[in-house]
């Protein structure tokens, strides 16, 4: 297995291929560029899937969480592994300092890995048609962004993530604002400020998470599983100091309201295919932030800023649902619709049980898969028509009955309709929050049961959006319209294939991550 599987071949064969996209052999041979940034991604998705094959195949000692828990016998210990460093001549990547480029993958991050990939191929794809110029830049940033991300997820390095955190700001900054529309420019520079200075509260984090561990060890050592370890001899009020500093860098990228104004603006303006990748991968960096640092660093910490989190996700929920609701961009809808759905992921993560962590995963695997699905409708009518406002629109059923099917496919499964991943996740997370035991329960049985209700606005601004666009009388300018593609069909039908299956069987995904949360949740007494 080792011959074959290789994580660091993993997450860094993406920059490896980007630069074959500027040698000479590709310029100006778009249609070998895309064919061959098409079987690479596809390539590499199934790559990405023999890690879970092997993964549950294989009983190894040596997995992330259980060199975590290595003194503490009762946990329960993942079943994933992969631990690889990355050295150079032997040596690790800064060794007087203890900085490594240590990768490896656990219950939980091997879906994000999986997830990136898939959506990569998803969005080489969809850029078929919607990309015009630049063809070997944008599938060189397209590759170089995804192992940016796939070093976030792999990272057990704090510092090798901040690095892998800060490379991805590069390729999406140029993404939006090289092939964006409207205010391109100006909405990538406002994700790129937004993100860096997030990113630099996140960092004084770290840094006093290092400090932190040298007092109590006087051992230079940046890795994620002795800081572990080694945090309970730490003060709790420099915890909370340190964990509000990482929370501030991860909500910005969540996004948790009042850091949420980059996102429309980003959305809006970047082109389809990267509106994919932002939805659908981008936005649960910050809620994976939260769960690899905040809940598994700190859970002492996490446990006392978990009561005003729960009030700061009703808000998420409750504000973008209003906002969405009011909204004639479609694009906008959708966007907003992101921002509320991430405020019930949040709750989930509050509740602290294992019921509410697996249904917020889960929902951030099934919100990836919805979002991305959904933008890449409005991508495709806004391609066809030129307009985005949903009061323009109407009746385009009649013309593009493939496209009104899958929409309405994937405004259910974002209304959280039964038998597809978003019920899953949203019902987890409510039941969770609903039994959580960190505050008064009627406060946060309250909160939920409000939140439930204000998911109505959720249905309607969606079927709002389904109806006005798909049906009622059409437009004559609209009459000529044509129904998708064939890679467009491909596209689509490959997400509501995963959306239906794990909504109807979810069992692979939760029985994988249960092993991990089960350890999380044993740190709060659970």
């Amino acid at each position: 297995m080792s011959n074959l599987i290789s994580i660091k071949l993993l997450v860094f064969s993406p920059l490896l291929i980007s630069i074959f996209f500027l040698l000479p052999i590709f310029s100006g041979h778009t249609v070998l560029i895309r064919r061959f940034a098409k079987l690479f991604a596809g390539l590499h998705f199934l790559y990405t899937l023999l890690f879970y094959v092997f993964a549950n195949s294989t009983q190894n000692d040596n997995s992330y969480l259980a060199l975590i828990n290595s003194s503490n016998a009762s946990a329960t210990s993942s079943p994933l592994n992969f631990l690889s460093e990355l050295t150079f001549m032997g040596t690790s990547w800064i060794s007087s300092l203890g900085i490594k480029l240590t990768f490896g993958l656990d219950g939980i991050s091997i879906f994000f890995v999986i997830l990136t990939s898939f959506l990569v191929l998803m969005a080489c794809i969809a850029s078929k048609g919607v990309i015009r110029s630049k063809h070997s830049l944008y599938y060189a940033l397209i590759f170089i962004l995804e192992t940016a991300i796939l070093g976030v997820f792999a990272s057990c390095d704090m510092f090798e993530f901040f690095m892998f955190w800060e490379l991805e700001l590069i390729p999406m900054y140029f993404l939006i604002s090289l092939w964006g529309d409207g205010r391109a420019k100006k909405s990538a520079m406002k994700f790129l400020l937004y993100t860096f200075i997030g990113s630099l509260f996140m960092l004084i984090g770290f840094l006093m998470l290092y400090n932190f561990n040298f007092i109590a060890t006087g051992v230079f050592s940046a890795d994620i599983h002795t800081l572990t370890l080694n945090i309970d001899t730490t003060p709790v009020y420099l915890q909370i100091l340190a964990t509000l500093f990482m929370l501030f860098g991860f909500a910005v990228k969540t996004p948790i309201i009042p850091l949420h104004t980059w996102l429309p603006n980003a959305h809006v303006d970047a082109p389809a295919p990267v509106s994919m990748l932002l939805a659908g991968i981008l936005l649960k960096m910050g809620t994976y932030g939260i769960i690899r640092f905040n809940i598994q660093l700190l859970p002492d910490a996490f446990l006392i800023i978990a009561p005003y989190l729960i009030v700061l996700a009703f808000i998420n929920i409750v504000f973008a649902a209003v906002v969405a609701y009011y909204q004639t961009d479609i694009k906008a809808i959708v966007a907003y619709s992101s921002i509320s759905t991430m405020g019930i992921v949040l709750l989930g993560l509050c509740s602290l049980n294992t019921i509410g962590l697996t249904g917020a995963i889960f929902l951030m695997l099934a919100h990836g898969i919805i979002s991305a699905a959904l933008f890449f409708i409005v991508g495709i009518i806004y391609q066809r028509t030129k307009t985005r406002e949903v009061n323009q629109l109407g009746g385009l059923a009649k013309v593009m009955p493939r496209l009104a099917g899958f929409g309405l496919v994937f405004a259910l499964a974002g209304m959280g309709v039964p038998f597809m991943m978003g019920f899953v996740g949203e019902f987890l997370s409510f039941v969770g929050a609903f039994g959580s035991a960190i505050l008064n329960n009627y406060f946060i049985q309250v909160i939920v049961m409000l939140s439930i209700f204000v998911l109505v606005l959720s249905t309607i601004y969606l079927l709002k959006l389904i109806h006005k666009t798909f049906y009622g009388t059409i437009l004559e300018r609209w009459e000529t319209l044509s129904d998708i593609t064939n890679h467009e069909f491909v596209v689509m039908f490959s997400m509501a294939f995963v959306v239906i299956l794990f909504g109807i069987y979810p069992t692979p995904i939760i029985d994988t991550i249960s092993p991990c949360i089960v350890t999380l949740v044993e740190a709060f007494g659970g």
